[in-house]
C-alpha cells in the first residue's frame, strides 16, 4: 500500500516524463488502487514475435524492451480461456483476433449482460455490443455499470467478496482502472458502486482473484498467467 500511494504522491509532484499517477481510493469499507489514463496511452497485448499468448507481466515487459520501451503500466484484460485464449472479443490494432463471444453458460463472462471496453484514439467507451470502427477492444463480463445502473444480477450486501479487478469511462473520457488493494475484497454491487463513485456511468468486470496491477516498475514484475494485458509504454 505504502509503494502504491508513494508512487501516487510523485505522480502529484510531476514525477519522471511519462510516469503513471495511481491513487489510493476507499469504497464501502474496502481500499482500491486506482489509475486514470488518457486512451491514446493504453494498448492492449495478446502475442509475442513467435505468435505465442505472452501470458505474464515479465515477459510483456521484455517484449517492449526489446522495441525499446519502457512499460509504465500493466494490468490483466477480460477472462480468458486455457492457454491464456481471450474468452471473448479480442482487437488489436484494429485486426479482430477473437470473435465477440453471445453464448450462454456459467460463469462471471457469461453474466448478461456483459460487455466489451473499446478504444481509438482519444475516444474509450464500454458497451455491451461492438459498433463502428475500433483499433482496441476486449470482451469480459459481467457490466458492473450501464448507463449509470448497476447490473440487475447485483445484490447490495452480497457475501461473494473477493479481489478484483475492472475498467470504467469517466465523464473526462478517461479508462479508469480499478483494483482491490493487497488484502482487501469487494462484492459485485460494491465495485460497481466504487465506479460510480469514480465519475463512470458504464464499467466492465475483468477478473478476480489472480488478477494484478503494477504502476511504474523498475524491475520485472512477477506475476500470474493471463490472457491480454493492458499496457502503457513509452
Amino acid at each position: 500500500m505504502w509503494k502504491a500511494l508513494g508512487a501516487w504522491l510523485l505522480g502529484v509532484m510531476g514525477g519522471f516524463a511519462g510516469e503513471v499517477r495511481e491513487e489510493i481510493v476507499d469504497h464501502a469499507g474496502s481500499t482500491f488502487r486506482v489509475v486514470r489514463l488518457e486512451p491514446a496511452r493504453v494498448q492492449l497485448v495478446w502475442k509475442g514475435e513467435d505468435g505465442l499468448p505472452l501470458r505474464t507481466f515479465g515477459r510483456v515487459q521484455a517484449h517492449f524492451a526489446r522495441q525499446g520501451k519502457t512499460v509504465r503500466f500493466l494490468m490483466n484484460g477480460g477472462i480468458f480461456e486455457p492457454g491464456g485464449i481471450p474468452s471473448g472479443l479480442y482487437l488489436e490494432r484494429g485486426n479482430k483476433l477473437q470473435p465477440f463471444n453471445v453464448r450462454d453458460a456459467a460463469g462471471n463472462f457469461f453474466l448478461k449482460p456483459n460487455g466489451l471496453v473499446g478504444w481509438t484514439g482519444d475516444r474509450a467507451f464500454i458497451a455491451t455490443s461492438l459498433s463502428g470502427p475500433v483499433e482496441w477492444a476486449v470482451q469480459s463480463g459481467p457490466m458492473l455499470l450501464i448507463s449509470g445502473k448497476r447490473h440487475p444480477a447485483f445484490t447490495a450486501g452480497s457475501a461473494s467478496r473477493l479481489h478484483r479487478n475492472g475498467v470504467g469511462v469517466d465523464a473526462a473520457g478517461r479508462m479508469v482502472f480499478a483494483i482491490t488493494a493487497a488484502g482487501q475484497t469487494v462484492n459485485f454491487w460494491d465495485f460497481a458502486g466504487l465506479f460510480e463513485k469514480l465519475g463512470c456511468r458504464d464499467a466492465l468486470f475483468l477478473d478476480g482473484d489472480i488478477s494484478q496491477m503494477a504502476v511504474n516498475p523498475s524491475k520485472p514484475v512477477e506475476s500470474n498467467s493471463f490472457g491480454s494485458i493492458f499496457v502503457v509504454t513509452e
